[in-house]
This record gives structure tokens, C-alpha cells and sequence, in this order.
């Protein structure tokens, strides 16, 4: 379910003039590359999260492991069984670990339908963020425009069903891949029906997450191979409630929190990073 500078001293204080340099100016190097800001972590470690419609649970525990979040709550929509069916052996191992740590996992949650989840309803208005990564109804139909119905319904229904789940000021991020047919999705206008408005949007970038893999709706690729998610440009849009303001530390990124002797993670508020909003 986050800082003084030292004054330089000019070499040349003393009165005495600079004597001229010999050498000629370099150019800079054309060939190297800009360097790329600081990728966006839209929590904070501290931030009661809710993960919703996660596949193999490795994002979760990237969330947990590198992020140091100590109050998460990850969810699926399969049961158990076919939980670990489908995404064997990583997704047992990645539940392990999050249980392990003390965060919550539940099976068979429905993203439409978040709030008539009985454990969820106990917590309700208590998460600092909501995420959906790369949410899909899978191959419903073969017809384009169909297909792009489906889709906004999901979401729709998302949203409707996480406001009631949303701490004071809190927010929801979805993330989804650039390009058709995502675009035609309309995101933006979606949460503006669901009551929602747009706080910003960034590049999702999967290496930040360090062992996150996207999974695959039908489970894992027999031996191997096929097109990765986390290849493919995506980006990430944060909402929060109408009239809602803004939230403390939505641009904050997260560095891993130090272990407790107990070996759980504890609430950190180290590390702040730049963003690429557009």
C-alpha cells in the first residue's frame, strides 16, 4: 500500500593577475551522449502502496527489495494456484520474499472492483498510492475499436473503485506503453470522467526496478525468448481527486532503506531525483 554548500575560494584572491594558458581550448566531444536525468519514482519508501494487477510479483519485490517500501500491499488477479502455474518458479520465490518482509499479498483481486474487496475495505482510505502497471483486458476481440472500448472500461472501473481507497492526498498512477493502440485509450479524458485530474506523466523506465521482468497475461514463454515489456517505451500518468492539491514528495525518488537488526525494512526518507514530466 524522504543539505549546505561550501563556498569555493577564487585561486586568484590574492591580487595577483592569472598568467595566460598556453594550451588551446578542446571542443567538447559531439560524440557523447547527453546524460539522461534521473529516472521518476512516483512514491515515497515511507508511502502505504497498493499494487494492483501485478503477474509475477517482480515488481513488487523490486518495490520492496530496492525501493525500501515497508507497507505495501501487491495483488493479483489470479488465484494461487494458477498464480504459480503460469509464472513458475519466479512468482512462488517473489511471494516468498514479500512475505517474508512483512507486506501483504492477496490473490484473485479484481481491479474493477478494489472496493468490495473485503481485507481492502478494512483499509480503506489508507493508501498513500495506487499502481497499475500495464493494465489490459487481454485478446478479447480481434477488432481494433472493441478492443479499445474494453480497455476504457477496465479503467473506468479502476478508478472508480480506487477513489474510495485513496488516503488524503492521495494518488494513482498507471502506466501503459507508448504508441497505438494505448493512445486511443484516452487516459487522461477517462480520469477526468472518474473524477480524477492529471497531477503529471514521466518515462517509465523498467532498469530502475531493478529484477522487475513484465509478464506475460498468458504466463511465461516455454524455454525462453519472445518480446520483452520491459523493452518498450511506456510511460507512467499520476492522478489524484479533484481539487485534491498537490502531493508532498511526488517527485521524490527513493533509495533503498537500511535494515532493521530484525532484518525488516524501515521507513526512510533518503534520496531525492529529478523528473521528466511532459
Amino acid at each position: 500500500m524522504a543539505k549546505n554548500k561550501k563556498r569555493k575560494l577564487n585561486p586568484h584572491s590574492s591580487g595577483s593577475k592569472p598568467q595566460p594558458s598556453s594550451k588551446k581550448p578542446q571542443k567538447a566531444n559531439k560524440s557523447t551522449p547527453a546524460k539522461r536525468p534521473d529516472p521518476t519514482i512516483p512514491f515515497q519508501a515511507e508511502d502505504r502502496v497498493l499494487l494492483v494487477g501485478e503477474g509475477d510479483f517482480s515488481f513488487s519485490k523490486s518495490v520492496v527489495e530496492h525501493h525500501g517500501c515497508c507497507d505495501i500491499t501487491a495483488t493479483c488477479y489470479d488465484s494461487q494456484e494458477t498464480l504459480f502455474d503460469k509464472y513458475k518458479p519466479q512468482a512462488e520465490e517473489h511471494v516468498r520474499y514479500l512475505e517474508e518482509e512483512g507486506q501483504a499479498v492477496l490473490y484473485s483481486v479484481d481491479a474493477t472492483k478494489l472496493d468490495q474487496n473485503k481485507h481492502l475495505k478494512k483499509t480503506g482510505g489508507q493508501f498513500d498510492v495506487v499502481i497499475f502497471n500495464f493494465p489490459h483486458v487481454g485478446g478479447k476481440s480481434k477488432d481494433v475499436n472493441r478492443q479499445v472500448r474494453f480497455n476504457q472500461e477496465l479503467l473506468v472501473s479502476f478508478f472508480q473503485a480506487a477513489l474510495s481507497l485513496l488516503a488524503a492526498g492521495g494518488t494513482i498512477v498507471v502506466t501503459l506503453f507508448e504508441g497505438e493502440p494505448y493512445t486511443l485509450w484516452n487516459i487522461r479524458d477517462l480520469a477526468r470522467h472518474s473524477g480524477l485530474e492529471v497531477q503529471r506523466s514521466f518515462r517509465f523506465v523498467a532498469e530502475a526496478y531493478p529484477g522487475y521482468s513484465h509478464s506475460r497475461t498468458l504466463g511465461n514463454i516455454e524455454g525462453g525468448g519472445g518480446w520483452k515489456g520491459e523493452d518498450r517505451d511506456a510511460r507512467s500518468y499520476v492522478f489524484q481527486k479533484k481539487g485534491g492539491g498537490t502531493v508532498p514528495g511526488a517527485a521524490k525518488a527513493v533509495k533503498p532503506a537500511p535494515k532493521t537488526e530484525s532484518g525488516k525494512r524501515k521507513r526512510t526518507e533518503d534520496g531525492l531525483a529529478s523528473d521528466d514530466d511532459v
